[in-house]
């Protein structure tokens, strides 16, 4: 899972989403993305990750830090054993009203935007070893499809994707009811086939603090994890592992239905038309 912007595979996706009241915050959707990246392109490469919300901020993607590499894993690890196949940031401040953000984070060069035709623009201000090509029918694409999202755009070169950490990044969500994953998938640099069938090796994990006790399983975090990142983390979650074709688009789940412990009513939502 994960849209390119030029020939790239991605194998090994752990997708996270939940819901929590943070003590600065107030109540926010938390989404944690971490895979293994390929780039087969001969130069940069970039993954694009569209956001339920809007008026995002490079504050809101969070340093997971030296001891935070493993937190999605630690998410794995809880619900494997139950699974079946379910077929230190750096920041550029500028003002808010920039229309594309471009700061780093962990490895990435990254371009934040509400309206993603505006990013092909802003490229020539990521450094040249992590600039990518740019396909403005992909740009065209997210306009269309999901014109009330912000576009996260995180360049990288070769040596980087072998260093990175998960992503982690929070938000008020467009639709309080529903947990949304983001996982529209296409890795030639143009844009997705919106509904066509992909192969999947995700596993897709969602975390709730309004659930009930006894509800998912405990997670086990690296004890020394810092008590700033384990604010943003579930106690317990529930999740399962999908390999097998699947219509291209993400994963959602009603908050009710997670509360409740019904997995089996994800659903996978194409794009808008």
């Amino acid at each position: 899972m994960c849209v390119s912007m030029a020939e790239a595979e991605f194998s090994g996706t752990t997708l996270y989403a939940g819901r929590t009241r943070h003590p600065l915050h107030g109540p926010i959707e938390v989404l944690g993305y971490e895979n293994t990246a390929l780039n087969l392109a001969d130069g940069p490469n970039a993954m694009l990750l569209h956001l339920p919300a809007r008026a995002m901020t490079p504050d809101r993607f969070v340093s997971v830090g030296r001891r935070g590499g493993r937190v999605l894993a630690a998410m794995v690890d809880a619900v494997r054993p139950l699974s079946r196949s379910a077929g230190a940031m750096t920041m550029d401040w500028m003002s808010s009203d920039d229309p594309v953000q471009v700061f780093e984070h962990d490895v990435y060069t990254v371009l934040l935007a509400d309206d993603p035709t505006l990013i092909p623009a802003a490229l020539t201000r990521v450094p040249y070893r992590k600039r990518p090509r740019l396909d403005p029918a992909l740009m065209e694409f997210y306009a269309d499809h999901y014109p009330h999202h912000s576009i996260a755009v995180c360049c990288f070169d070769n040596a980087d994707a072998r260093r990175a950490k998960p992503l982690l990044l929070w938000y008020e969500p467009l639709d309080p009811d529903v947990l949304v994953a983001p996982a529209l998938d296409a890795h030639t640099g143009g844009p997705p086939s919106a509904g066509e069938p992909v192969a999947t090796d995700h596993w897709v994990i969602f975390g709730t603090d309004a659930a009930p006790e006894g509800w998912g399983e405990p997670v086990r975090y690296p004890h020394d994890l810092r008590e700033k990142v384990r604010a943003f983390l579930p106690e317990t979650v529930m999740g399962a592992h999908f390999a097998q074709e699947m219509p291209n688009g993400d994963f959602a789940i009603a908050h009710d239905d997670l509360l409740a412990g019904h997995l089996n009513r994800m659903e996978r939502l194409a794009p808008s038309r």
